[in-house]
């Protein structure tokens, strides 16, 4: 398990809340057919980083905190 900051961890979840909407920018896992531009809502920041998403392709795969990245909607 990689360890992330607290004041790291702690960012991330005030960015990203339950509830928030986000854009899924790059992912890096050759076996999913999530793709750049899907959007989603955030289920939960976990303790190594990773935002989990409910995408609106049905999806329910978390964004890895370092690898992947995802942008938060502004409505």
């Amino acid at each position: 398990m990689k360890e992330i900051h607290p004041k790291k961890l702690k960012e991330l979840r005030d960015n990203y809340p339950t509830g928030t909407r986000v854009i899924l920018k790059k992912m890096d896992d050759p076996y999913t057919k999530l793709k750049s531009g899907v959007k989603g809502t955030v289920i939960l920041v976990d303790d190594i980083g990773t935002i989990h998403v409910k995408w609106d392709s049905g999806s329910s795969l978390g964004v890895a905190y370092r690898e992947d990245i995802c942008k938060k909607i502004i409505e």
